[in-house]
């Protein structure tokens, strides 16, 4: 066998290799050692994992769909000064 063959020998082992590995079984997460979620501070009980999974409003704010029904003039702006 030559170099060459070898290398791609040794390509094809490893995409296989790679494509074994990704499909693997698929199981619910749990926490490391079965201890549960961590307590934050200030908390009396630990978040569920729907709480904690679902964002928050400040995080996934509502979409403004609000159209601009009337054209304005911008008020002018003290700060708007032409470059030195």
């Amino acid at each position: 066998m030559t170099n060459l063959g070898r290398i791609a020998m040794g390509g094809a082992l490893s995409l296989g290799l790679a494509v074994l590995a990704g499909c693997g079984q698929q199981t619910p997460l749990r926490y490391a050692s079965n201890k549960g979620p961590a307590v934050p501070v200030g908390e009396k009980t630990a978040p569920t994992p729907t709480e904690v999974l679902t964002p928050t409003m400040q995080s996934r704010p509502k979409r403004n769909d609000e159209l601009l029904r009337q054209s304005e003039e911008r008020a002018p702006d003290p700060f708007d000064l032409p470059p030195q």
